[in-house]
């Protein structure tokens, strides 16, 4: 199969997008490991789909791909990827426009200074509805937040972490470090990413604390690995950060990819909105094997 693709990035998490706005490509899981790869295709952390509107008053469908082929509920980063590639394209003239999501409809909007916004939605804090297992925990309060002991049951690593969970669409798991740059991401990120208190495995984010409206972070994500941002865990981690007490209301958040701008007014009806670079790399053609 012969196909076109652009490769984008929204700091330095990168992506692989597709237009299927004129037919579905019909891409196996085995084909979206085959573009992600970094050695034998594109390289990428996610595939991002642009697909017809799928319903009155949404513009357009977004579906993700995350490397390992398995499709995933939302993609920050992504989604200011995915608004910069329609309106490049011509395939609209709006600067917001609306999106469904497999997690809910979202809303990027294109900002005069070439960045993007993106509301994505209130944040979920209800350990069920993440869903995280609770069983047999007792949680630490911190402010208004719950921070719940976690096991990691390795031999290599046998410890317990203190989390905050919070859904963005998509499962997080963040955790209070004091340097970034020491914390043991490698190690632990992938044992907490496949909990099994976590049904639908769970992105582990990394929070230290420089200021009240400053942040870094470094994200293990879900079926991608470390990525160099993440833009889900960027709003996860922020609103954990408010809800420990730590953090005002708009933060700044220093990945190793580049700054992404989160607000959150901090109630529970109100959105999460965040702000940040939209980039196209290059485009090209690829020939993807039909079986693999």
């Amino acid at each position: 199969m012969h196909i076109r693709f652009t490769k984008m990035q929204g700091a330095g998490n990168d992506f692989v997008v597709l237009d299927e706005t004129r037919g579905l490509l019909g891409l196996t899981p085995a084909q979206y490991r085959f573009l992600a790869d970094r050695h034998f295709g594109v390289g990428a952390d996610q595939i991002l789909s642009v697909r017809p509107s799928p319903a009155p008053g949404i513009d357009f469908e977004y579906v993700i791909h995350n490397a390992d082929g398995g499709q995933v509920e939302q993609c920050g980063n992504g989604a200011r990827c995915f608004a910069r590639y329609v309106r490049d394209k011509g395939l609209t003239a709006q600067d917001t426009i609306r999106v469904q999501t497999m997690a809910g409809v979202i809303a990027p909007r294109l900002t005069p200074d070439g960045r993007v916004t993106v509301d994505m939605g209130r944040p979920e804090l209800e350990p069920a509805r993440v869903p995280f297992d609770t069983t047999g925990l007792a949680p630490v309060m911190q402010g208004m937040a719950q921070k719940w002991p976690l096991a990691l049951d390795d031999q290599a690593l046998p410890a317990t972490v203190l989390i905050v969970v919070v859904s963005m669409g998509n499962p997080h798991a963040v955790q209070l470090v004091d340097d970034v740059d020491t914390a043991p991401v490698a190690q632990t990120g992938p044992l907490i990413e496949r909990h099994p208190r976590f049904a639908q495995r769970v992105n582990a984010g990394y929070l230290q604390v420089l200021s009240r409206t400053e942040v870094r972070l470094r994200v293990y994500e879900r079926g991608a690995g470390e990525t160099l941002a993440c833009g889900t865990g960027a709003c996860a981690a922020a609103v954990a950060g408010m809800r420990l007490g730590l953090l005002d209301a708009r933060v700044q958040v220093h990945t190793r990819g580049g700054l992404l701008t989160i607000d959150w007014a901090g109630g529970p009806q109100d959105s999460v909105f965040m702000t940040g670079p939209a980039t196209t790399v290059f485009e090209g053609q690829i020939d993807i094997p039909d079986t693999l």
